[in-house]
């Protein structure tokens, strides 16, 4: 048997763990489901646990992306959406359409007509994204499989910014594979490229690899492109995202590795 002196400690029971638990995490009252400045106080709360984070300071591209939720035509207005309509959702006007063939292969072994690359880096058209009275032309969007090819550890600035089309303005949780990303910024309202970066927190941002771009507002990230390779970003909402509110970032490289799967 054990000493008194070497034996360990007796642990705590679980009910002390689980109200310690509570205690630690849980405040006592929670805000309103549609609390939207209860929220958006703990998002700009959020800091990076320490000071010298490698924020990219001299931005080699900038990239302004909306996100709508859409209609497109069906024939004879066949379908169940208003008018016979069929919902899509969309980046920058362009309803994302998946190709047969994976990106990356299309890419790597440079096979034509499976993408194009001439996915915007502003709105096509620009209007009041947060607005009560936005023109109904504007619901429809362009389809298509377009993608943005950035150099190779290109420093990036990308500004999201919600639209209230259909009146369903809503929280979008944007999604980049293959990199951890410095959100910046975000506020309510339509974004401003020349006063909003002036209040962006370049001392100590959160580090993240998903950014909720608020109801009727915009968030900013910033990251260095320094992961070589074809890069999915989409709505993390399941339904948004099967709609068309994704692209495709490829980020250019040497020849694809030798265990590069066939298929």
């Amino acid at each position: 048997p054990q000493s008194s002196s070497t034996r360990p400690p007796p642990r705590p029971s679980s009910n002390i763990l689980h109200n310690y638990r509570c205690l630690l995490y849980f405040p006592t009252t929670l805000p309103d489901f549609e609390d939207n400045k209860a929220a958006a106080k703990f998002v700009l709360g959020l800091r990076s646990l320490k000071d010298d984070v490698d924020v990219p300071k001299t931005i080699d591209q900038r990239i302004i992306i909306t996100l709508s939720i859409n209609e497109l035509l069906c024939p004879n207005n066949s379908c169940l959406g208003p008018n016979g309509t069929t919902f899509a959702a969309s980046l920058n006007n362009i309803s994302f359409v998946m190709p047969n063939m994976g990106i990356l292969q299309a890419y790597y072994k440079k096979i034509d007509g499976v993408y194009g690359e001439d996915f915007p880096v502003k709105p096509p058209v620009d209007f009041n994204f947060t607005g009560d009275d936005i023109p109904q032309e504007y619901l429809f969007p362009a389809v298509g499989t377009e993608v943005r090819v950035l150099e190779y550890r290109t420093e990036v600035e990308m500004a999201f910014q919600g639209t209230n089309l259909l009146d369903v303005g809503m929280n979008h949780p944007m999604h980049l594979h293959g990199y951890r990303f410095y959100v910046v910024g975000t506020g309510i309202g339509n974004f401003d490229e020349e006063k909003d970066p002036k209040s962006y927190n370049l001392k100590d941002p959160p580090l993240e690899n998903t950014v909720g771009v608020p109801k009727s507002g915009w968030a900013a990230i910033r990251f260095k492109a320094n992961n070589p390779g074809v890069w999915f970003m989409h709505c993390h909402l399941e339904r948004h995202g099967t709609w068309g509110m994704d692209t495709v970032f490829i980020v250019k490289t040497l020849p694809p590795p030798a265990n590069m799967p066939p298929c």
